[in-house]
């Protein structure tokens, strides 16, 4: 088997953008992927143009054993990166060649594999309970031995930073072992995620000075400083950078791949995707968050959605002039989109960016503005929050400059009832009274909670007169009960998200009854699809 670079990306083998998401990511606690899951996760690497896909550890892990089957049988056709497996050095008193964990990395068919070994003198000693010189000859055989059947091998030097730190001899002595035995390169490993940027940068230069070594690094983020490490390595020398998808990982997770990434491209100007990888981020970010089963972290550097969010007035004025006065990048570089929050915070420039963004043309219209900015502070006041119900907010703001919208139907009256069944089963029971299309319409539908019978009799009601009405579905549903004010009751805000498969929109409800809260959420949704056509 021949040896295996990166393919089709602008820096060639010259820099190494690794992934590890699979095998380390997918040690961050919640996190457990199936095997279709762990092929999807390698698609969408792969479509963003990383050079390496660390797929797991066959061998030890089934699942691992059978993704990498899989892979090499066909279901995973890689156009830039390669695919590769991790595991161990051979263990003590055997040779690589007997070594039963040894030869699975080779039966998974992998182009490329990563050895870990310690590095750290303790470790050796504690944990695999021998000495160094044993410690180097299973690292130099080992990786001998997958380089003579074809394979490109790295080596990760764990808890290399401690070790080095504790025993310099000892963990150079390791490195030595496995790069003259033929591994392309050998990384630095924070295993223990303890170190900071400094510290980082001036390890990683020493090592580069003392051994001409082609260096990599591995960080953990227990410091919250795995990013800034990763990047400071980069810049003392390391050309091969190990991250994971958002950053998951065990414990406090790892170097995040979006951030290491958005910092490579946009500080330092290196092409390390293929043409149009960058504007990719975001997309990618959210839907491995999506296969993970973990919401996006929505204050993500660069991908996260309030990552070019703006709520202060004062920076809003500034937007207003050049976007890049308060934005550090332009947004779409990276696939995402500057936000313009309304808020009680914000002033008339946030609120005319906010109507452009959202198709309504507040220039020219001084009176309009002040009295909506007037209303937001003054709903806010009550509990009210546009920040993210911006399908509320543009219905505010036409209704300032086009007057009141027409809604698709108007309420006489509704009524909810529930029904305590003998089994223990709850069902409640909603009733509407609506005028639609010159008509009076009254309908009758149960559900499975008061708001879910009421959008049901709604649907019912509406659906012969609206056709786009089965379109549309709830796609989510907030609740929170605000703190009340001395001597008041304490009310309830329901956010509202709807798609009609094309788009999505939220819209707001304030009031002392959750039930008319989400009323009020779910008028504003059907007025807005209404206005929208």
């Amino acid at each position: 088997m021949t040896r295996t670079e990166p393919a089709g990306l602008p820096l060639g083998d010259d820099f190494h953008l690794y992934d590890t998401t699979l095998r380390d990511g997918a040690q961050r606690e919640g996190i457990s992927y199936s095997v279709a899951d762990k092929l999807a996760v390698a698609r969408l690497l792969d479509e963003l143009g990383v050079g390496f896909i660390e797929g797991g550890w066959p061998g030890a892990l089934p699942k691992d054993t059978e993704f990498f089957a899989r892979a090499a049988d066909g279901e995973l056709i890689l156009k830039h990166a390669a695919l590769v497996a991790f595991g161990s050095t051979r263990k003590a008193g055997t040779t690589a060649a007997e070594d039963a964990q040894v030869r699975a990395l080779l039966d998974s068919r992998a182009p490329v594999v990563t050895l870990v070994a310690k590095s750290d003198r303790r470790h050796i000693e504690r944990a695999l309970r021998v000495d160094v010189d044993e410690a180097c000859a299973m690292v130099a055989d080992t990786v001998s031995f997958l380089v003579g059947e074809g394979r490109r091998v790295f080596l990760d030097a764990e808890h290399f930073f401690d070790g080095y730190a504790f025993d310099p001899d000892t963990a150079l002595r390791v490195l030595e072992a496995g790069f003259t035995a033929g591994a392309d390169v050998v990384v630095l490993c924070d295993t223990n995620g303890g170190q900071l940027p400094l510290g980082i940068a001036e390890t990683v230069r020493e090592v580069a000075a003392r051994t001409g070594f082609r260096l990599g690094i591995h960080c953990q983020d227990d410091t919250s400083c795995a990013v800034a490490n990763s990047i400071a390595a980069v810049q003392a020398g390391a050309t091969h950078v190990q991250c994971t998808a958002n950053g998951y990982g065990e414990r406090a997770g790892n170097a995040d791949l979006f951030a290491v990434t958005g910092n490579l491209v946009a500080k330092l100007g290196m092409d390390v995707l293929p043409t149009g990888g960058a504007a990719e981020l975001t997309r990618v970010s959210h839907a491995l968050a999506e296969i993970a089963n973990i919401a996006p972290d929505t204050h993500q550097a660069y991908v996260g959605s309030s990552a070019f969010a703006h709520k202060a007035g004062l920076h809003a004025s500034a937007i207003k002039v050049d976007p890049l006065l308060y934005n550090h990048i332009d947004p779409s570089s990276v696939g995402n989109d500057m936000r313009v929050l309304v808020t009680e915070m914000a002033g008339r420039a946030s609120l005319e960016l906010k109507g452009r963004e959202l198709g309504v043309d507040l220039a020219g219209r001084p009176d309009a503005v002040t009295s909506v900015v007037a209303k937001v502070k003054e709903l806010e006041a009550e509990g009210w929050s546009f920040e993210a119900a911006d399908a509320s907010l543009e219905l505010l703001l036409r209704e300032e400059v086009d007057g009141p919208a027409e809604p698709p139907f108007t309420l006489e009256s509704y009524r909810v009832v529930l029904d305590h069944r003998g089994d223990g089963e709850v069902i409640s029971e909603a009733t509407v009274k609506v005028h639609v299309a010159g008509e009076r319409v009254i309908a009758t539908a149960e559900g499975n909670g008061p708001v879910h019978a009421l959008d049901a009799a709604l649907r019912k009601a509406l659906s012969p007169s609206l056709s786009w009405l089965d379109s549309v579905e709830l796609s989510d549903y907030k609740v929170r009960i605000l703190p009340s004010h001395p001597g008041s009751d304490a009310v309830t805000r329901v956010l509202l998200k709807s798609s009609d498969g094309d788009q999505e929109w939220t819209t707001v409800g304030v009031h002392g009854s959750i039930v008319e809260a989400s009323w009020l959420a779910l008028c504003d949704a059907l007025v807005h699809k209404s206005m929208r056509g």
